[in-house]
Parts: C-alpha cells; sequence; structure tokens
C-alpha cells in the first residue's frame, strides 16, 4: 500500500511540505498580492491614459472624464497598496518576523 503513496512536494518540485510552514504561505501570499496589485494599477493607468487620449482626440468630454476616474482611482489604489506595504513592513519590525521576504533568504 506504501507503494501507492507519492510525495507530491517532491514529484512537482513544491517547496512546501519540506520544512515549511503555513506562515511561509502566507508570505508567498502576501508576496504574490502585492505583485497582483502593482500591476492591476499598472493597467489602470494605462487604460485611463488611453481614455483620456481618445476622449481628448474626439472632443468627447465623457470618456476623457472617465479616463480621469480611471486615474484618479488608480492613485488611490496606489495610496491603499503603498500604505498596506508599509504596514506590513511595521507589523515585521515590531513582531521580528519576517511575512514578505522568505525567511533566511533576505528576498
Amino acid at each position: 500500500m506504501n507503494n501507492l503513496a507519492v510525495d507530491i512536494g517532491g514529484a512537482f518540485g513544491s517547496p512546501f511540505g519540506q520544512g515549511r510552514t503555513l506562515g511561509d504561505l502566507v508570505s508567498l501570499v502576501l508576496r504574490s498580492s502585492f505583485v497582483l496589485a502593482g500591476v492591476i494599477i499598472l493597467f489602470f493607468f494605462v487604460l485611463g491614459g488611453f481614455q483620456m487620449i481618445a476622449g481628448a482626440g474626439q472632443s468627447n468630454p465623457e470618456t476623457a472624464a472617465k479616463g480621469k476616474q480611471a486615474i484618479t482611482s488608480a492613485v488611490i489604489g496606489f495610496i491603499i497598496v503603498f500604505v498596506a506595504y508599509w504596514i506590513v513592513r511595521i507589523i515585521e519590525l515590531i513582531v521580528g518576523t519576517p511575512f514578505i521576504t522568505a525567511p533566511g533568504t533576505g528576498i
């Protein structure tokens, strides 16, 4: 019956199950969410810029206003993500446990 057991972490090269903990998973999720938020913010900046240019080129103030609103929302989102990042970093300093960087790697 033991022949049917497969070490999935070893077979697929997963770092989990090899001395990693739930905290490491939380760190991975935090790092990934900050990167994803940055990509989404960049997308909204580009989208808003295109809408503003298209609205100005077609003399359509509604499209330009939508673009301006998208850029304003992206700036607000950037501020929220920036503050959240620094709150996590401050909590790291207070607790003494790295959340964003992988333990022992400094990355």
